[in-house]
């Protein structure tokens, strides 16, 4: 055989071995190139009712495999949105997170329908020590002032969610890892989430007494049964007593109540007079004035003397 056609044989045959090889080595051996997908996430924290600017955007690739669904792929996306749910820093957005393009933007995108927000007045004694913190949820006490038999406390809600602390939405993840020496943010009001019943009763309290919040565990969302309202005579035997005493002479009012008008009724509950205003006032008689009496001047020489004719 002629020397050069068996060069070319063999040149063919090692050709045809190399394109062998790499073929099988490129669908076994070595890694395909998969595709990537940019997409956008936070470039810091963002807290619940935080509305998405530009500056809070990055833009990172993943693969295809690992893009959530519902992931931002433009900033026309997520600008001016309102963020529902607390997002760490590079964790990519998602639509399911940022309120709707035609909802009411700021707090607002976060009650859901058929609830409203209502604040009240607290402070560190009503408010467990600002324990209470944005997410919690809590019971609502009323108590009413007055006398001894007319002071109540009831609970009036129950499982209600805080939405805020003051202006803080959300507790910040530097906040759990501080020193707990350090001194405690001061806010004078709670946003409470209700239903707008809720929120007429807990107006009409507002504004008959005083509001208090009990902190409760969140996954313990059973109703209690409160029972009915608590007097002062819980608080003292002698208090009780003396009430009982009331009821049985039946010196109550309309409401089942002793009748604190009733002079005896507060001396009964009180051991003294109910006012200094209440003891019989002594009327003087009236006295008729002595008749006219006639006077006439006598001189005597140089004495002179007054003769007095009845």
């Amino acid at each position: 055989m002629d020397r050069q056609k068996v060069v070319l044989i063999l040149g063919i045959a090692l050709l045809s071995a190399a394109a062998l090889t790499w073929f099988l080595y490129a669908n076994t051996v070595l890694p395909k190139q998969e595709k990537r997908l940019v997409v956008y996430a936070a470039a810091r924290d963002l807290p619940v009712g935080a509305q998405v600017r530009k500056t809070d955007l990055r833009r990172i690739s993943l693969g295809t495999r690992d893009v959530p669904r519902g992931a931002v792929t433009t900033e026309k996306e997520a600008l001016n949105r309102v963020v529902l749910y607390p997002v760490s820093a590079n964790e990519p957005l998602l639509l399911s997170k940022l309120s709707g393009t035609t909802t009411a933007e700021g707090v607002a995108a976060t009650i859901e329908a058929g609830y409203r927000a209502v604040s009240v007045q607290i402070t560190d004694v009503n408010a467990v020590s600002g324990l209470i913190q944005p997410g919690s949820h809590v019971d609502v006490l009323f108590t009413r002032p007055g006398s001894m038999a007319e002071a109540i406390t009831s609970t009036i809600l129950q499982n209600v969610r805080v939405l805020a602390i003051g202006r803080t939405l959300s507790v910040a993840p530097s906040t759990a890892a501080a020193d707990s020496k350090a001194p405690a943010t001061k806010a004078s009001a709670a946003t409470l989430i209700v239903t707008p019943q809720e929120a007429q009763k807990l107006e009409l309290a507002k504004n008959e007494g005083k509001i208090s919040l009990t902190l409760r565990n969140p996954l313990d969302t059973a109703a209690a049964d409160a029972g009915g309202p608590v007097t002062t005579e819980i608080l003292d035997p002698v208090i009780s007593a003396r009430l009982a005493r009331a009821r049985r002479g039946r010196t109550t009012n309309i409401h089942g109540n002793p009748n604190l008008d009733d002079p005896k009724v507060w001396q009964e509950l009180t051991g003294e007079r109910k006012l200094q205003d209440d003891k019989p006032k002594v009327v003087a008689e009236k006295k008729e004035p002595p008749p006219p009496r006639a006077v006439i001047d006598v001189f005597r020489g140089n004495k002179h003397v007054q003769e007095t004719f009845k």
